[in-house]
């Protein structure tokens, strides 16, 4: 079959693969009939995620037909299903109060010794993100074995084309989620860092939860767009000074919780984001944390503080004064996405929820090089990448 693999920093290729195969009971095989590049892709492809292997299947946004399936399987040929990118058994403890992306079982035991040395205990299973999450092959590919299909899957009805569920798998559940976190009140004013596409749908999140007010930050102009065409009102970091502009549009106390949907590779030239620039250049620091920081001095004291945006290891100068003099409160971690889709499915059959509006390129999966480099230089107007299996290569 065909693949996007990885190579080594800012090299992705399509090449031959050997296809899948059922290893597990639990197994099933899916066809796939479209994938995404997400914004946290990108950390890999800037190489700043370790323990990837040249050769790795990439992608962990996807969906697709199921054609093979293991004894112990639920699904059946033929069906239509959403994968979740996080990949989890159903029954230990953290599956069992349905912190799904904290499973203790996906991440094979061979190769929980990394993340386990980096986060006090082994990471779970993650399709198409590293060995440090198992070392699973992703969904920028023809086919995949999805393990566990029995829990995972979202059986998608056929009247829904793809592009409306499709990101069930990942940003929607993570932006609805990072809304969760910030533990919205009808009265709150939410600051949202970054207009990539979880920030997109943390905004749309947060004003159907009843925020008040939402604050959408960013540079890119037509994100910002997208983001006032939700009912966010925005800030340009590179014409407004942040922190000022806050404080006044929230009365001058700071705004009630903040959203960092950038993660460790933020951008800006202030001077602590460009020495952190540096050091994850040469390797000596992993994240750089700058929108992170901006949102903890943003927010009023006894506020609250949700981290959607992936961070992977140390970052310097952190304002632990700010978090604990502030008291504020704070909530992350990867998604527990099947604790979500049931729910976000039915929105969006209701048309309470649109996930179609920021998808800007579809291209066949021969092409995914080309659209991983557009969608990290050219964030303005490349927002979301579709890629399509089987679909022909333009002239």
């Amino acid at each position: 079959m065909r693949a996007l693999t990885w190579h080594g920093t800012h090299d992705v290729r399509v090449d031959t693969v050997d296809d899948p195969e059922i290893v597990n009971p639990r197994d099933a095989i899916i066809k796939v009939t479209s994938t995404a590049i997400c914004g946290s892709d990108l950390h890999l492809y800037d190489g700043v995620i370790p323990s990837l292997q040249p050769g790795d299947i990439l992608g962990h946004e996807f969906m697709g037909e199921v054609v093979e399936t293991g004894s112990g399987s639920t699904l059946k040929k033929g069906q239509r299903v959403v994968i979740p990118f996080t990949i989890s058994c159903g029954g230990c403890f953290h599956c069992k109060v349905q912190q799904y992306s904290a499973c203790e079982n996906s991440n094979p035991a061979e190769k929980q010794d990394m993340s386990a040395a980096l986060y006090g205990q082994p990471m779970a299973g993650l399709f198409g993100y590293s060995h440090l999450t198992g070392g699973y092959s992703g969904g920028q590919a023809e086919y995949v074995r999805v393990p566990f299909s029995d829990v995972g899957p979202v059986v998608i009805p056929d009247h829904l084309e793809d592009e409306k569920v499709l990101f069930l798998s990942d940003i929607l559940p993570t932006g609805w989620m990072a809304a969760e976190n910030a533990d919205i009140q009808p009265d709150d004013t939410v600051a949202v860092w970054g207009c990539g596409p979880v920030g997109l749908f943390a905004i749309q999140s947060a004003i159907l939860m009843g925020a008040s007010k939402v604050i959408a930050i960013d540079h890119y102009p037509h994100r910002l767009e997208l983001a006032k065409q939700l009912g966010a009102e925005v800030i340009n970091f590179r014409e407004t000074h942040v922190q000022d502009a806050l404080m006044e549009m929230s009365g001058g106390i700071g705004v009630d919780a903040v959203i960092d949907a950038v993660g460790m590779e933020a951008h800006g030239f202030a001077f602590d984001n460009m020495l952190e620039v540096v050091k994850q250049k040469v390797g000596i620091g992993a994240d750089r944390a700058h929108a992170l920081r901006m949102a903890l001095m943003a927010v009023r004291f006894g506020g609250k503080v949700s981290i959607p945006g992936v961070y992977g290891g140390m970052t310097d100068k952190f304002p632990t004064g700010a978090l604990m003099e502030k008291g504020l409160q704070v909530r992350s971690g990867q998604t527990h996405v099947q604790k979500y889709t049931a729910k976000l499915l039915e929105m969006i059959e209701g048309g309470k929820i649109d996930t179609t509006f920021m998808i800007s390129h579809r291209l066949p999966l021969e092409e995914a090089p080309h659209g991983y480099k557009n969608f990290k230089e050219e964030q303005n107007t490349w927002t979301k990448v579709i890629l399509k299996p089987g679909m022909a290569a333009s002239a």
